[in-house]
Formats: structure tokens, C-alpha cells, sequence
């Protein structure tokens, strides 16, 4: 029987259906997630939420009418689920994201709430009757017809400029609302009557997109607990306090003193006895990990994780009776569930990775929202000690249409002698006894991870289906290795991490089925960091080209970014007190030496890599003779996020390997 199989295409990669935030009801019988799907032809994305059922079984569409339903979450009492979504109802359409409540059993879904600035998160309160929700608000106003006027005055106005005197401005791919800063309000849902709990007060949420998880709710309804930057004047490296809010009498009790720590995620005991956290010693060395933490109100705080070598990140999670925590951390490539006893000071894995990207605990369920490098997201419900169980099906029908290629997970001796993880993903029919050409996909951060996940905007099956042999180095500087191999790197950037990926080379090219005259590296963020660095520090002639998506190339030009002030903490310096050590570690600073061709990629949109780091790249490479191309996008940020630019982009990089590689008809 003829196998029909085919490899995976970019227009398939858009036909995934992507799962968002899910949460479980009260009893943990049933789980609601948000699913978005994209139309390469419409060039857009339809976001919807849709009900499983823990115990299995097909999953049940519960929205169809919005555009963009996201942050799904169950009422206390089960009988409502409400979400944030933009919609037009009863002959009125949402200028901003609006608050919607819709019953588990279908029907019409209604918003409840109309604030002028929109909401951006929220969370129930126990009693079901309000909800707290974040929204961007003029400090200095008071009451919502105010907000509403000032909002409309600052759209109808003439001028374009951004007015600042704040340090932090901007964001990822925008600028934070000018004069505004995020409050917590409480919303009843019967009457829709807003109320601003920071109104008149100097208390507002973090800046860097604030979410759900940065503030909770206590059991009784009566406090809400949340984390802020006390500082007078906001950095995006500042260190979080916890303070605690009396929702009744408007008071305000700080509840983390200690300025040489960052405290985030808080989440109260069932009992409402104490806080869970997240606390990170970074007034000791930036680059410091989350540990668990536990205070007990009234009381002091204390570390629980401090002798387990992972990183705990938020949120965090309380089991029914209080004696565990979950949440998610890295390990060694991959991002698990754990359940950290608090008696034991002990972590079980409760839903293994691939990489879990979500998960909600409740009714005695853990659900967990995952994917792996061989397959997009998947959600498993886990009961006590049973076998996670699937309980849905989205992608499987497309997935059955496709041949990907297998993975694999090999170590290698890297800098210092020490072991490197290096993923593998091989060509769809790989044969051994042939000979493929090798591409690195080299990941960002650089205290980020190349994990067992299904990434969409560097899908390594995309490109193995090219006949690429694609290797994804875990270098020196890398999370979920341990505090030591993270922390290597700080202050000599670009010296561990090349030493890691020339071993990946090596290791390579001495591989049976390498062509070692067909190897390639390509890199997104501190991966085009270190694509620039190679061509200023590797002998031309071992690549064949390279790809530089979002790179870093002068460090000293990069303080225009939204993270300049982290620069110093990491590089080991400001430009202006020691230049040699920043322009050390800048590729800028080994122009002479670059002549491998290279394809630039740059949005206009990125303000974390500015995309005249881009352009300066690409401009020095047209300067001095070097084989160039340009890919720069006016609409996009440090990522590529509309279907058709994908395409292009997708495109543009496969035809510059093709272009450089001396065994391809195009070359």
C-alpha cells in the first residue's frame, strides 16, 4: 500500500490548532481552553473556547461568535465560565477587551463588563458575585467616567508623540500606555459596577505585562495579595515585593520586606493561612533562580526549594489539602509538572515533558497542556497515581497526514570539558548510508533552553523536511542544567557558547551521514547573536552561510532597547565605564574578520532587539563585500506572527541555504 505521507509544509505548520490557557472546574470534572486557529488565505487568527471532560471523550465547542476568546476560568460554583474577549453584542462592539460570562451548558455569552480602558486579566473572587481584573488606568483620575473622558481625549488628539520621564517605557513589541499604569479593580458581575482598589494610592502592578498570576485572592474574599515594584522609579530588573490589600477597609500591609529578594506568583493556602511564592536571591547575583517559598501570614517567610537545583517558576498551585505545591520547572531540555511536598521538602514529576506550557490543579485533577517535539500542545488529565489521560484530539487528523522526521537527545563534551545536550531532528526517510547537510537552530535567551517542544516560528521539522540534519545545542548559559552551567557565561558572552557549538560541529561532521561540506547555523535573538559572533570568530569556510534573526551586534547600540538596564548586570559593565569589556563581547567589535554570507531577518516592531541591530549587521556585511541579503518586516516584532509573513519567511530562509549550498541546483 502506498504510503501518502507527506512532510511537513509551512501551510501546514498554520493549520495547527493551537491550545491557550485551560482551567478545571471546581470538581475537576470538565476543563475549558481557549484554541486559536489561523488562515494563511485571510492572514489571521480565530480564537474560540471549547469544554473537555477530564474523565474523556470528545472535546465540545462553547463559543463561535468572537474573534479573540481568551483566559478562560470557571467560577467557584461552576455555573460560570468567563473570559476576556472583543465582541459586538446587543448593537454595541468592544473597542477594548471586555469581560464575558458564559454558562458550561452553552448558550448566549454575555459581557459584564464595560470599562473604557479595557481589561487585561482577572481572576474570580470565592464568593462567585466579583471579579478581580487588571486594567490601564490614568493614576490621578477617579471613577470610571473620568477613565472613560481621558481615554477618549487621548484618541481624538492631534499629536503622535510619546511623552515620557519613566525609565521604562516600552515593552517587547510596545509602548506601555502613556501615563497609565495597571490597577486592580473588582467588578460585580451582577450589576457591573467597577471599583479601583488602587485608586488615590501609589500602588500599581508591574509593568511587564502584568497577568492572573501576580496577585491572588484569599479564601474568605476579604485580601488580595499582590506583587509590585516598590521603587520609585520602575525597571524592568527592579526586585517585586508582596503586599497584602484589605479589601474591605482599603488598607494595605507589605508582606515581603527583604530588598535583596524578588518575590512573585503569590497564591493562598486553601485555608488562607499562608502564601505560597516565588523568591529569586537577585539582590546577590542577578542571574539567581526561583525557588518555593512559603509565608506564613502574621509571620515571616521562609525558602522550600532552596536545595533543589531547578528554577521554579510561576504560577504556583496548592493541593486540596494543603500539603503540596505544583508547578512547572525545566530539566535538562524538557519542562515537567511537579508536586513539591512541603513536609518532605521532596519533587514527583506529575506530568512529564516534551514542555509544559499550562496547567491548572482542582477537584483533585491536575491538568496539564504539553507538547513535545514530535506533536503541537496536547492536554492530559492526572488522577492520584493513574496514567495521565488525553482527553482531546485537535491536531491528530492533520497529524496523520504528515511524515516527520524522528529526534533524538545526544550529549556531547563541551567548554570546560563538561557534558552539552544537543537535540537532533533528522529528514523524514533518513538513511544513514546517505549523506545530508547539517543546519544549527541556536536558541535565545541566552538563559532560555533549546526544549522538547513544538516551536512554531523555528519548527525543526519544517526544516529537516528541506533534507536538513538540524542540531539544537543546549550551551553553556542555558536554563534547566543547574544554577552553575547557567551562570558560566555572565560577563564573557559568546567565548562558552561558541566552544559549545563547534563541539556540536564536530560532533556532526564526523557522523557517517554529514556531508561536512554542507553545514549551516542559523539563530533568533541571542541565537543571531552568536551567528554574528561565529562570523567574527570561526574560520570562513567551515559554514556555508548563516541566518540572523533578531541578533544583537553592538552592545553599545543596543541600550536603546527595552532591557537597557540589565545590560551591565550581564555584560559586566556600562559602555561608557569600561568600553573594551562591552565591545569585547559585541560581534561589532570583529567586523574585519566576517565573510560568510548571511541572510538578516529583523521586525520594525522589536524593541527588546532593536532592528537597527539588524540593519547596522546587514549594512556593515553590504560595506565590506560580504554576500548579504535583507528580510526586514514594518509590521512585525521580535517575532514573525501573521500567517503570510511566515510564509515569506519560511521561504526566504530555505531559498538563502539553498542558495549557499554547493550541492543544490540553485547554488
Amino acid at each position: 500500500m502506498t504510503d501518502k505521507k507527506k512532510p511537513l509544509t509551512v501551510d501546514e505548520l498554520w493549520q495547527f490548532e493551537r491550545i491557550g490557557g485551560a482551567s478545571l472546574s471546581p470538581d475537576g470534572a470538565q476543563a475549558v481552553c481557549s484554541v486559536s486557529r489561523y488562515s494563511m488565505e485571510e492572514n489571521n487568527s480565530h480564537s474560540s473556547l471549547w469544554l473537555l471532560s477530564t474523565f474523556g471523550g470528545a472535546a465540545r465547542p462553547l463559543t463561535s461568535c468572537g474573534d479573540k476568546d481568551g483566559q478562560p476560568a470557571w467560577s467557584p460554583t461552576g455555573e460560570q465560565i468567563a473570559f476576556v474577549a472583543k465582541r459586538e453584542q446587543q448593537g454595541k462592539k468592544d473597542d477594548a477587551p471586555q469581560l464575558y460570562v458564559i454558562a458550561p451548558d452553552g448558550g448566549e455569552a454575555r459581557r459584564v463588563s464595560e470599562f473604557a480602558p479595557g481589561v487585561d486579566a482577572f481572576k474570580w473572587f470565592p464568593d462567585g458575585r466579583r471579579i478581580a481584573f487588571i486594567a490601564w488606568v490614568w493614576p490621578e483620575l477617579k471613577g470610571t467616567k473620568a477613565q472613560a473622558k481621558k481615554l477618549k481625549d487621548f484618541k481624538d488628539r492631534k499629536a503622535t508623540g510619546y511623552v515620557t520621564s519613566e525609565a521604562q517605557y516600552r515593552f517587547w513589541d510596545h509602548s506601555l500606555p502613556m501615563g497609565r499604569v495597571a490597577h486592580l479593580h473588582v467588578l460585580d458581575v451582577a450589576s457591573g459596577r467597577i471599583t479601583d482598589l488602587f485608586e488615590g494610592t501609589q500602588h500599581e502592578l508591574p509593568r511587564t505585562d502584568p497577568d492572573a498570576n501576580c496577585f491572588d485572592i484569599s479564601p474568605d474574599g476579604r485580601h488580595i495579595v499582590f506583587a509590585h515594584d516598590p521603587q520609585p522609579e520602575k525597571r524592568i530588573e527592579n526586585r517585586k515585593t508582596l503586599t497584602e490589600l484589605n479589601v474591605r477597609s482599603g488598607k494595605f500591609e507589605a508582606l515581603t520586606a527583604d530588598a535583596a529578594w524578588d518575590f512573585d506568583a503569590p497564591r493562598y493556602s486553601p485555608d488562607g493561612s499562608h502564601v505560597a511564592m516565588s523568591a529569586a536571591h537577585t539582590g546577590k547575583k542577578h542571574t539567581m533562580p526561583g525557588r518555593a517559598a512559603l509565608l506564613k501570614r502574621g509571620g515571616r517567610w521562609h525558602l522550600l526549594s532552596d536545595e533543589w537545583d531547578h528554577s521554579v517558576e510561576g504560577p504556583l498551585r496548592w493541593a486540596d489539602d494543603a500539603s503540596a505545591l505544583y508547578f512547572a520547572a525545566e530539566d535538562r531540555g524538557r519542562r515537567h509538572l511537579y508536586r513539591y511536598v512541603i513536609e518532605s521538602r521532596t519533587a514527583s514529576v506529575v506530568a512529564q515533558g516534551g514542555w509544559v506550557q499550562g496547567f491548572d490543579v482542582a477537584g483533585g485533577v491536575a491538568l496539564s497542556v504539553a507538547d513535545s517535539l514530535m506533536h503541537p500542545a496536547r492536554v492530559h488529565a492526572v488522577r492520584d497515581a493513574q496514567a495521565p489521560l488525553r482527553i482531546e484530539a485537535f491536531n491528530d487528523a492533520l497529524l496523520g497526514t504528515l511524515r516527520l522526521g524522528a529526534c533524538e537527545e545526544v550529549t556531547i563534551k563541551g567548554a570546560l570539558n563538561e557534558p552539552v545536550q544537543m537535540w537532533l531532528t533528522y529528514p523524514p526517510r533518513f538513511d544513514r548510508k546517505k549523506k545530508y547537510p547539517v543546519l544549527h537552530s541556536i536558541h535565545g535567551g541566552p538563559h532560555a533552553a533549546a526544549g522538547d517542544t513544538f516551536h512554531y516560528r523555528w519548527n525543526t521539522h519544517a526544516f529537516a523536511a528541506q533534507g536538513y540534519v538540524v542540531a539544537c545545542v543546549n550551551y553553556h548559559g542555558s536554563s534547566g542544567f543547574g544554577q552553575a552551567f547557567l551562570d558560566s557565561i555572565t560577563h564573557h558572552w559568546g567565548e562558552l557558547e561558541l566552544q559549545d557549538v563547534e563541539a556540536g560541529t564536530d560532533w556532526l561532521i564526523k557522523q557517517p551521514w554529514a556531508d561536512r561540506k554542507r553545514v549551516f547555523a542559523a539563530g533568533g535573538s541571542y541565537g543571531g547573536y552568536m551567528v554574528a559572533w561565529m562570523n567574527g570568530h570561526v574560520k570562513t569556510g567551515r559554514y556555508n552561510a548563516y541566518v540572523c534573526h533578531a541578533g544583537c551586534f553592538d552592545w553599545a547600540a543596543m541600550f536603546s532597547d527595552d532591557a537597557y538596564t540589565w545590560h551591565a548586570k550581564e555584560l559586566g559593565g556600562w559602555y561608557w565605564e569600561d568600553p573594551a569589556k562591552v565591545q569585547s563581547q559585541s560581534p561589532s567589535n570583529f567586523v574585519s574578520a566576517m565573510k560568510t554570507p548571511t541572510l538578516v531577518i529583523h521586525g520594525a516592531l522589536d524593541y527588546r532587539v532593536p532592528d537597527q541591530q539588524g540593519l547596522a549587521y546587514y549594512n556593515t556585511l553590504k560595506a565590506k563585500g560580504v554576500d548579504a541579503r535583507l528580510l526586514w518586516y514594518p509590521d512585525e516584532n521580535h517575532w514573525i506572527l501573521k500567517p503570510r509573513n511566515s510564509k515569506l519567511w519560511y521561504g526566504e530562509f530555505f531559498a538563502w541555504l539553498r542558495q549557499h549550498d554547493p550541492k543544490h541546483p540553485a547554488a
